[in-house]
C-alpha cells in the first residue's frame, strides 16, 4: 500500500522525483567536466554502440552532432587504419580488455591528425560491463617530432657506417702501396669489420632495418662481436665458454649493447687496455634462469667502485634490466671487473619461447 505524506504527496513518487533529479545534476557534472577537458571524450553502451561525445569531439572533427553515433565514428578514421581500429574495438568488447590504438582521425579541414585512442571499461557489482568510457588525444606534433629525431638517428648511423666503409677501404690502399704492412692492414681491417658490424645490431633501426640473427647460436654471435678486440695474430682475447643458447633479433640488440659497452671499457681502462690482459665470459643454463658471467683479468688493479657512471653504464643496465627483463650486478674486485647478467632462461629467444618450441 502507498504510504500518503501529510502534504499528500507519494513518498515513492518524492523518492523517485530525488533520484532523477540526482542523476540529472550527475550527468550534468560529468558533461561540464568532460565539455572542459582538451581531449576528445566518448562513451559507449555495453555492446560497443556509441551514444555520447563531448564538445571537443564535434569542435575537432566538424561533424554534425549525432552523426557518429553507432559505428559511424569508424568512417572518420584514416582507410588504412579502419579495419585494424575496428578489429581491436571489437576484440575489447568480446574480451572486456582495455582499448588503446594509435590512428589518424580526420579534423575538420579534411587533414588526418595521428590520434592516440584510450577505453576502459566500467562494470557493475556482479563485475558485468555497463558502459566504455574513452579519450583521443591528438598526437600528431608529436609523433612527427619523433619520427624527425628517428630520422636523424637513421642519418647519422648511416654516415658512420659510411666512415667504417672508407677506412676499410683507405687501409686496403695503404696496404697495396706497402705490401710489408699487409698483415697488419689485414689484422686492422678485421677489426673495423667486426665494429662495423657490432654497430649494425646497436645503431637505431627501423622495422625494415632492423638486421635478423636467424640461426645463429648465443656463442657464434658473441664470438663474432668480439673479434674486433682480437690479437694481431687472431687469437681472441673474450672467451666465451659454458652453455649456448638458441638466440633471436629481438635479443640481438639488447645482448649487443651490454657486451659492446663492456668490451669497450675493457679496452679503455680494463683488461684490454694492457698486453696479456684476459675477459671470460661464461654462460650457464640454470633450472629457469640463464647467467651469463664477464671476468676481466690481467689488466690494471681495481682501486674500488668508480665515483661516477657514465651513459654507456647506464645504457647496458637499461638493456638488461629493462629489455630482457634481468638483474645486473658489478662486482669491483682488485684483480679486474666482474659483471653478472642474471636472465630469464626465455629472454634469449623469445619468439620461440612463445612459441612452446622446447
Amino acid at each position: 500500500m502507498t504510504q500518503i505524506d501529510p502534504n499528500g504527496d507519494s513518498t515513492v513518487e518524492r523518492q523517485l522525483a530525488l533520484t532523477v533529479q540526482a542523476l540529472a545534476e550527475s550527468e550534468a557534472k560529468f558533461r561540464a567536466i568532460a565539455d572542459s577537458m582538451p581531449q576528445m571524450v566518448w562513451s559507449t553502451r555495453p555492446d560497443g554502440f556509441h551514444d555520447y561525445y563531448n564538445a571537443r569531439w564535434y569542435e575537432f572533427t566538424g561533424v554534425p552532432e549525432g552523426s557518429t553515433d553507432g559505428e559511424g565514428w569508424n568512417g572518420m578514421f584514416h582507410p588504412e587504419d579502419q579495419d585494424r581500429a575496428f578489429a581491436l574495438w571489437r576484440r575489447c568488447l568480446d574480451t572486456g580488455e582495455p582499448y588503446e590504438i594509435e590512428y589518424r582521425l580526420r579534423r575538420h579541414d579534411g587533414v588526418y591528425r595521428w590520434t592516440l585512442g584510450r577505453a576502459r571499461p566500467i562494470r557493475n557489482e556482479a563485475g558485468e560491463i555497463t558502459r566504455w568510457f574513452g579519450t583521443c588525444t591528438d598526437i600528431d606534433d608529436l609523433k612527427r617530432s619523433d619520427q624527425a629525431k628517428e630520422l636523424l638517428s637513421q642519418e647519422l648511423s648511416h654516415r658512420i657506417k659510411n666512415i667504417f666503409a672508407v677506412v676499410s677501404a683507405l687501409i686496403a690502399l695503404s696496404a697495396r702501396q706497402h705490401p710489408e704492412a699487409k698483415a697488419f692492414a689485414t689484422a686492422v681491417r678485421t677489426r673495423i669489420n667486426a665494429l662495423a658490424r657490432a654497430h649494425e645490431f646497436v645503431r637505431p633501426h627501423t622495422e625494415s632495418s632492423r638486421p635478423t640473427v636467424g640461426t645463429m647460436t648465443l656463442h657464434a654471435f658473441l664470438t663474432d662481436l668480439f673479434k674486433a678486440y682480437s690479437e694481431l695474430s687472431g687469437t681472441p682475447r673474450v672467451m666465451v665458454t659454458g652453455d649456448d643458447a638458441t638466440f633471436d633479433d629481438q635479443a640481438a640488440t639488447s645482448v649487443a649493447l651490454l657486451f659492446h659497452e663492456l668490451a669497450t671499457n675493457a679496452a679503455k681502462y680494463g683488461a684490454l687496455s694492457v698486453e696479456g690482459g684476459r675477459v671470460t665470459l661464461e654462460t650457464r643454463r640454470m633450472d629457469d634462469r640463464f647467467v651469463l658471467t664477464w671476468t676481466e683479468t690481467g689488466g690494471p688493479r681495481v682501486e674500488g667502485v668508480p665515483v661516477q657512471t657514465g651513459f654507456g653504464t647506464s645504457l647496458a643496465t637499461l638493456s638488461v634490466e629493462g629489455q630482457l627483463g634481468g638483474r645486473l650486478e658489478r662486482r669491483w674486485v682488485p684483480q679486474g671487473l666482474q659483471v653478472v647478467a642474471d636472465l630469464p632462461a626465455t629472454a634469449l629467444s623469445r619468439r620461440r619461447a612463445a612459441q612452446n618450441v622446447a
